[in-house]
């Protein structure tokens, strides 16, 4: 069992970790608003990236109440970024689906996001990117032997 300093040590780390994953995404953010949709449906057209979703399926995702993502999703609609489809089987269900349009805005705010933490690893000399490459390596093995928390 790991003893207090080790824990004390982790939670020193991971309380720096998480400041500095929020700074990096919000600096990243920023360039967000030239996609022409609001980081709401941005948010929203990355969880329809894999796939179309119920409304509720959506709202769960988005950790959000159903009438909020309703009102989200009618937004989408009305700026071509999402469509509603009534499912063939039970008419009752009705799936949410990205656009060409909203996958494009998705693809470019991500592909913003990325050169702009390109831009910040731009300045570092090669043994500090190499120690962040490694960080990231670690990050990816780490996240991908452990199921997202719900």
């Amino acid at each position: 069992m790991p003893g207090r300093a080790s824990r004390d040590r982790e939670r020193k780390v991971a309380n720096r970790l998480h400041s500095a994953a929020i700074h990096l995404l919000r600096r990243a953010r920023r360039t967000d608003p030239l996609t022409g949709v609001s980081p709401a449906q941005l948010s929203a057209l990355s969880v329809l990236m894999s796939g179309p979703r119920t409304l509720g399926e959506l709202a769960a995702a988005e950790q959000v109440r159903p009438p909020t993502m309703s009102r989200l999703v009618s937004e989408m609609e009305r700026a071509g970024v999402a469509r509603k489809v009534t499912d063939r089987n039970d008419a009752r269900v009705i799936r949410v689906h990205a656009t060409r349009k909203g996958l494009r805005a998705l693809s470019r705010g991500r592909d913003m996001r990325i050169e702009a933490i390109e831009r910040l690893l731009s300045e570092l000399d090669a043994d500090d990117l190499g120690t962040i490459e490694r960080a990231v390596g670690t990050l990816e093995r780490l996240l991908g032997e452990r199921p997202a928390p719900r």
